[in-house]
């Protein structure tokens, strides 16, 4: 049986609204009273862990307090972000205490859990540059248009989900560069071969972007909460092939690979055909790279020698000067000088690996954000019978007392559920009984209006690396282009993470001083300027320990975003949450064959031939799981259909059915 392999595709399709899957008049009614599992929190360890138990039959219930999926995973429009901003700047309310004790029998007690994630998310500042005005053009504007536009605000702060994307008009991938061929170990690279851009190439004209004009045009924009990458051999991409929940996105190359050094924006030579197309390096240090990353790929014992001594000495004695120092400790390997030998050598191992899998650097990046990738998860679940419920929350676990395990929970509508297990987000639990305290990152999004280096071509997505520097921490820097979906055309979305120091103005507000031009740099210059900019500091995921008495043996913590650039953490996490609930089964088996299925004689099909009728069958995403029958169905569709999105636009296109059934070392062909 052949491998799936993930689709790079240039063009771009509508995202699907999960909010659809529940259907209109269950809103209003109580839910089924016995599950298996219940999760609460979308994001993407509880999204995966979802997806992974109803594809074996398992009955989820997958509940969210908030009126988003993904929780800190989110992605949101410019709208949706600046009503997210207004309500974690609001003041919480009080929780409301009730009396549940009639619902619990004897030898039963009561966890109760937070209703609001207070602490996750600090000290929010958000600056604006663009000019207040609109441009001509846009001053003439109709009224009916303004009040249209203000709907869409309204609206917006309303229910933003991540999964509502405005299907766009522009040809915004057009011209997009296609995926070069692999270059095997020891091939010269072709003579086509596209040549790294070099600062002093043409710079496009810039357009003037007001602030109105972000507002106006903001359901364009798709803005992640967290930065992060997928490594083309990393373990989501296998997860995603695997499952099949390929299907339901579509993902960029990240097209180059940067470092800021001595002030400067340099391209980092990591393939081979980057190494010979440099001209940073000279012809002895384009030898010297190339024999050391060959010579990573297996462990020697001259590498064993240096276990538990840094890398960066390691390095040094390898003779390779200080450029090819800087490339591969800090933008190939990605780790601090005084990381371990065994662990720099590990990750660039991991950066080797993935490299040239699907294009020129080892990174892909999901069309439309990374907010995609939990709702497709989700929306796996749903096709295999999970129940989605936004807004809805848990109030209290029932716990058998002499057992220690969860019998049942209490939601938001005092309706007890019976369940065999839970899987919460730490945020559910009180801060107060944590006894670790979190750590935070910080984090910066900017939009500019044009590129940090440009090039020709306006389809770049790069990844910047900034070394520490003074006591200030390393920069992780992610800036995406028009073509990912994330930004209106003209402008440029910027992602800048670090460790936490003290707030993220203070950590990263230097960094976007000298490389940006904002109010507080005048001076003209060719850098991007600064339109608007978000900095937020996020407590990063962590494992936690709770004081006092243990939690159920059935009650499974899943924590939030790691600082790592990859999502190796979260995965993990939930194919171990998996493993204690269902042992004996398989973690995200893929979807039968649609040849495969068996029906019965009245039309009616298995829980799991009916979830892979959900999956083949594009023009039915959203069946209803209780009523397997078509007919049944497709009045279930009507009911739901823009329930959440009166869009009608972004209502096309639901999902997306091409898959390139290619080997796992094959290039997927550009669309």
């Amino acid at each position: 049986m052949k491998k799936k392999a993930l689709k790079i595709n240039n063009e771009h399709v509508s995202s699907w609204s999960h909010d659809r899957v529940f259907s209109a008049n269950m809103a209003t009614e109580d839910l089924p009273s016995d599950f298996d599992i219940v999760i609460l929190g979308t994001g993407l360890a509880e999204s995966v862990v979802a997806a992974a138990c109803s594809r074996v039959g398992q009955r989820v219930l997958h509940l969210d307090r908030r009126s988003y999926y993904a929780a800190n995973w989110a992605s949101f429009t410019f709208n949706g972000l600046l009503t997210w901003i207004q309500e974690q700047n609001e003041e919480p309310k009080p929780e409301e205490v009730r009396d549940w004790s009639g619902l619990i029998e004897e030898g039963e007690e009561l966890i109760h859990l937070t209703q609001a994630d207070s602490a996750s998310i600090t000290n929010l500042q958000v600056f604006s540059y663009a000019s207040e005005e609109e441009e001509e053009e846009a001053a003439n504007t109709t009224e009916e248009e303004k009040a249209a536009d203000e709907g869409a605000v309204k609206e917006s702060s309303e229910t933003e989900s991540a999964g509502s994307k405005e299907e766009e008009e522009e040809e915004e991938g057009a011209g997009e560069e296609e995926v070069q061929p692999i270059q095997a170990e020891g091939e010269e690279p072709e003579a086509d071969q596209p040549r790294p851009s070099s600062p002093g190439q043409s710079e496009p004209s810039r357009k003037k972007i007001s602030y109105a004009q972000l507002v106006k045009e903001g359901r364009r924009f798709n803005i992640d909460l967290v930065s992060k990458l997928l490594f083309s051999r990393g373990s989501l991409v296998d997860l995603l092939i695997k499952s099949n929940v390929s299907r339901y996105a579509e993902f960029k190359n990240v097209t180059r690979i940067l470092t800021y050094r001595h002030g400067n924006i340099e391209q980092v030579p990591c393939s081979r055909a980057d190494v010979f197309a440099s001209r940073q390096l000279s012809v002895v240090e384009k030898r010297k790279l190339m024999r050391f990353l060959t010579s990573c790929v297996d462990e020697t014992e001259e590498q064993t020698a240096y276990h538990g001594r840094p890398y960066l000495e390691f390095l040094q004695d390898q003779q390779l000067g200080d450029n090819l120092q800087h490339f591969l400790l800090h933008s190939i390997a990605m780790v601090a000088d005084d990381t371990p030998t065994e662990e720099g050598l590990g990750s660039t191992r991991h950066f080797l690996r993935s490299l040239g899998r699907y294009g020129n650097t080892p990174f892909l990046f999901p069309v439309y954000g990374l907010g995609e990738i939990p709702q497709c998860f989700c929306r796996m679940s749903a096709v295999f019978g999970g129940i989605y419920c936004l807004r809805h929350s848990v109030h209290c676990l029932i716990v058998d007392r002499d057992a220690n395990r969860c019998k049942a929970v209490i939601d938001s509508r005092g309706q007890r559920i019976s369940c065999s297990h839970i899987v919460m987000e730490t945020s559910y639990l009180d801060r107060s009984k944590v006894a670790t305290p979190p750590r935070f990152l910080s984090r910066a999004v900017l939009i500019t209006d044009s590129s940090v280096l440009p090039s020709e071509s306006n389809q770049q997505i790069s990844m910047v690396t900034v070394p520490p520097e003074g006591g200030s921490p390393a920069v992780k820097m992610v800036e995406l282009s028009p073509s990912s979906m994330t930004c209106i055309s003209g402008t440029y979305l910027v992602h800048l993470t670090c460790r936490s120091v003290g707030s993220a103005h203070q950590d990263l507000s230097p960094l976007v001083t000298r490389m940006f031009r904002t109010t507080e740099s005048q001076e003209e210059d060719r850098r991007p300027s600064v339109l608007w900019s978000l900095y937020f500091n996020m407590a990063e995921g962590m494992a936690s320990q709770v004081e006092g008495q243990p939690l159920p043996s059935n009650v499974h913590i899943c924590h939030g975003p790691d600082s790592a650039l990859g999502h190796e953490d979260a995965v993990q996490q939930a194919a171990s949450i998996f493993q204690r609930i269902l042992p004996e089964e398989e973690f995200c088996p893929p979807a039968p064959n649609p040849e495969d299925i068996v029906y019965d004689g009245d039309n009616t099909s298995t829980g799991e031939d009916r979830g892979d009728m959900g999956q083949d069958d594009e023009q039915n995403p959203e069946q209803n799981q209780e009523n397997p029958d078509p007919e049944q169905n497709q009045e279930y569709r009507n009911q739901n259909q823009n329930q959440e999105n009166p869009d009608p636009e972004q209502n096309q296109n639901q999902g997306n059915s091409e898959l390139q059934s290619v080997g796992p070392e094959e290039r997927p062909s550009s669309s």
